[in-house]
């Protein structure tokens, strides 16, 4: 079984280039090294850390553009979308040099005879597994808190995408920060598990992040947990796109094409099952039909693409098996529908109508642009539906009534809930799921104080 690993360019299938996978000794002296590092910058003070995160900002935005292109290449991300992870991640990274003190500082209780306030502190050098979707932003939005609050961080990143993971660790180095503070580990497919599992065993490892399938979740979360160390997982997501019978129609299928094929459709928070009232029905259906068969399909590149390829060939043959699959099953073809014969791993565009429970296209999670939808009868079969997914990461709700939104949210279970909005990630909130969407949080102030830890002083007697 070989240990190299070979980046391929999904827009045209050709190789871009092949790495050594690390040897076990290698990754014990990343560990070491990491762990030092981490220890040393856990001990500097708050505005040390908060100055080298605004470098880190200025420099997502001076490597924007060979940032982009490398994304590009390595996983078929349209080139403008590629550029906006990078502007993102320099929107997160000062969003947590502003608000640092106000996350991290102490925090005084009240209480009679003593002083006692309860710090924020960090707990370590933590390993993050990350997935190819989004290279630069699903580093970014672990890291950037991470560091802030005192951390070190340990990339496993996904091979396909090697490249932008060795270039984001000397964009750390560049950016002013300490070398060995973030190391990527270079690790051969089939090394993975077993190196993974080996790592949060290691003391030297203070927790794991995750973001990635429930398969690999389960075994991250599994092993956290036998080492009773601290781990956040953000798995997939099937999210409900809920069109209620006084929604503004052409505004909502607009939304939920944006909603669904951004990223070539490799997103756990897009859009996938779209479920429409039936008085409103075939009007969105066509509405929505028309903007996917508008979609530029093409070379990533080329600035005008919309979707590019995905990013690997058996992820399209995953999909092309859910949607053959789903249409045995009584789904009905709206649009595309198959692979595009060309070179790379192109697939068109799909819309699925008169979906439901017990097809694959809703009861699984589709990683490409393909989009289901069902009828609902009325709002308690619209959340009945909507409720029917083993998945818990978002929901997106369109009507004329804000609180008739918000009612029925509150009866589906997700980590997040948008009215008359797309869902998406924003460093000032709080982003994660339930079920088996994963638990913990990303961003936000319960993002940063995930890998803290969150210790009590009582202090009595005189100063």
């Amino acid at each position: 079984m070989t240990n190299l690993i070979t980046t391929l360019n999904p827009a045209t299938g050709a190789a871009l280039k092949t790495y050594e996978g690390w040897a076990p000794s290698q990754i014990d002296l990343a560990v070491a090294a990491g762990h030092e590092a981490a220890k040393a910058w856990g001990l500097q003070p708050l505005e040390v850390r908060v100055a080298a995160v605004r470098r880190l900002a200025d420099e997502l935005r001076r490597q924007k553009d060979a940032f982009a292109q490398l994304v590009t290449a390595e996983m078929g991300k349209p080139l403008a979308e590629a550029a906006g992870e990078m502007e993102k991640s320099a929107v997160t990274a000062l969003y947590y040099a502003d608000n640092a003190q106000r996350l991290l500082g102490d925090e005084k209780v009240a209480i009679d005879g003593a002083d006692a306030w309860l710090s924020y502190e960090p707990v370590g050098l933590v390993l993050a597994v990350m997935p190819w979707n989004f290279p630069v932003w699903q580093v970014m939005r672990f890291a950037i808190p991470s560091l802030t609050a005192g951390n070190g961080v340990l990339l496993k990143h996904s091979p396909n995408v090697t490249g932008c993971a060795l270039a984001l660790e000397q964009l750390f180095i560049d950016a002013g920060l300490p070398k060995n503070l973030v190391t990527t580990l270079v690790v051969a497919e089939s090394d993975v598990p077993a190196t993974i599992d080996r790592l949060i065993a290691d003391d030297r490892i203070a927790a794991v992040t995750l973001t990635g399938s429930n398969r690999a979740g389960a075994a991250v979360g599994a092993a956290a947990g036998r080492e009773s160390k601290k781990s956040v997982l953000e798995l997939g997501g099937s999210d409900a796109f809920v069109v209620l019978d006084d929604a503004d129609v052409p505004a909502a299928a607009a939304a939920a094409v944006k909603a669904r094929y951004h990223n070539s459709g490799q997103s756990c928070v897009c859009a996938k099952r779209f479920i429409v009232l039936a008085s409103v029905a075939d009007r969105f259906t066509e509405l929505f039909v028309q903007g996917v068969r508008a979609l530029k399909v093409g070379d990533p590149t080329d600035r005008s693409t919309q979707v590019g390829p995905l990013a690997r060939g058996d992820l399209r043959e995953a999909l092309q098996r859910q949607i053959d699959h789903s249409v045995a099953a009584g789904a009905k073809l709206l649009a595309g529908g198959k692979a595009i014969d060309a070179p790379g791993y192109y697939f068109e565009p799909t819309v699925l109508g008169d979906t439901g429970p017990g097809m694959a296209v809703f009861d699984e999670e589709t990683f490409g642009p393909a989009a289901a939808i069902a009828i609902a009868r009325d709002d308690g079969h619209a959340i009945e539906l909507a409720n029917a997914t083993p998945f818990g990461l978002s929901l997106s709700i369109w009507t004329a009534s804000r609180q008739r939104g918000v009612q029925l949210a509150k009866r589906v279970t997700s980590g997040a809930a948008f009215i008359n909005a797309i869902s998406a990630s924003d460093a000032r909130l709080p982003f994660g799921g339930t079920k088996k969407s994963g638990y913990g949080r990303e961003l936000a102030a319960a993002g940063v104080r995930e890998f803290c830890n969150v210790r009590t002083y009582w202090a009595a007697g005189k100063a």
